[in-house]
């Protein structure tokens, strides 16, 4: 399910609709692909995938949903000769070699509409994992900004929902220590946070214009060149750990959850269902399991929360 993680917070006010509700107002916000001219479309697919039809999923009180966006990949090079062309074409039917920003951006409109049809289209989806209890909104992406365009088309769907509650607000899980200064700590103390140990990969860069990088690939990090590293002012970017030997992951800079793997330990003797079941209960259940009592860990170990006051002035 899912391999990377992005954290948000919910207000403690919101309360998921009932399904039979979210399910319509989802229905209406269903993914159709990109039409001729169209640059990218998004929507909400079956959590479970196509043998399914519901779009919403809840499995022991959290709700999962799946964001699936479809983009049509338009080279940057194709639009510029193609632009390049009608430029050229201009000048010699009007003899002006001045051509204005105006006619240049309408060329542009222009040639990616001639060239849309024509391109390729490439399809992603993304899982939204949705805890009411502890209020915690978890998306299937290491990158803030993609995950800020889901949480966008969730708000979306939400505000659907024919007599909703409060409407649903979302803020990022902000710490009192940056993940950079944890994992600098981390790696020259040779200290673990508590429930945590360092594995063996690792990313430092050096944050000027050269962006000098080392990394480290199943290699111990409990050296002084590590150390000396960072002393010299290179800062990790990204870190691999291990929660309770139950979790594998690589934390980035900022603060995102990559590469996300349940050990051996929680998958053994698992019970899949019958033959007909898909085993997406099981899996959702579990993993939901496991990263319930992960992130506060994580949050933890990184300082703890900023508070709720000061996180909201902060979003605000």
């Amino acid at each position: 399910m899912f391999k990377t993680a992005s954290f948000f917070r919910i207000a403690d006010d919101f309360v998921v609709p009932p399904l039979d509700a979210l399910e319509e107002a989802l229905q209406a916000l269903r993914f159709l692909p990109c039409g001729p001219t169209q640059p990218d479309s998004h929507g909400w697919v079956p959590p479970r995938g196509n043998k399914s039809v519901a779009l919403a999923e809840s499995v022991g009180g959290h709700l999962i949903l799946k964001l699936c966006t479809e983009r049509r990949a338009v080279p940057s090079s194709a639009v510029k000769a193609a632009v390049d062309e009608r430029v050229e074409k201009y000048k010699q039917e009007t003899g002006n070699e001045r051509v204005s920003a105006r006619i240049k951006k309408e060329f542009k409109e222009e040639a990616m509409l001639d060239l849309l049809p024509r391109a390729f289209t490439k399809r992603s989806s993304t899982l939204v994992w949705v805890d009411p209890v502890n209020k915690f909104l978890v998306v299937d992406s290491g990158s803030l900004a993609g995950a800020d365009r889901v949480v966008t088309c969730l708000v979306e769907a939400l505000s659907e929902v024919p007599g909703s509650g409060p409407a649903l607000m979302v803020r990022p899980v902000q710490t009192n220590e940056t993940a950079v200064t944890c994992m600098s700590h981390w790696l020259t103390t040779r200290e673990a946070p508590v429930s945590f140990t360092v594995d063996r990969d690792c990313e430092l860069k050096k944050p000027d214009e050269q962006k000098s990088t080392v990394r480290y690939s199943r290699h111990t990090l409990e050296i002084d060149e590590v150390a000396q590293h960072i002393a010299e002012g290179k800062l990790p970017t990204q870190l691999a750990m291990t929660w309770n030997e139950r979790v594998s992951f690589v934390l980035s800079e900022t603060a995102q959850v990559r590469k996300l793997k349940l050990l051996d330990v929680v998958m053994d003797g698992v019970q899949k269902g019958g033959k007909d079941d898909d085993g997406f209960d099981a899996d959702a259940a579990i993993l939901t399991g496991e990263l319930s009592a992960l992130i506060p860990d994580l949050l933890e170990a990184l300082g703890g929360e900023v508070e709720k006051q000061e996180a909201a002035a902060a979003a605000a």
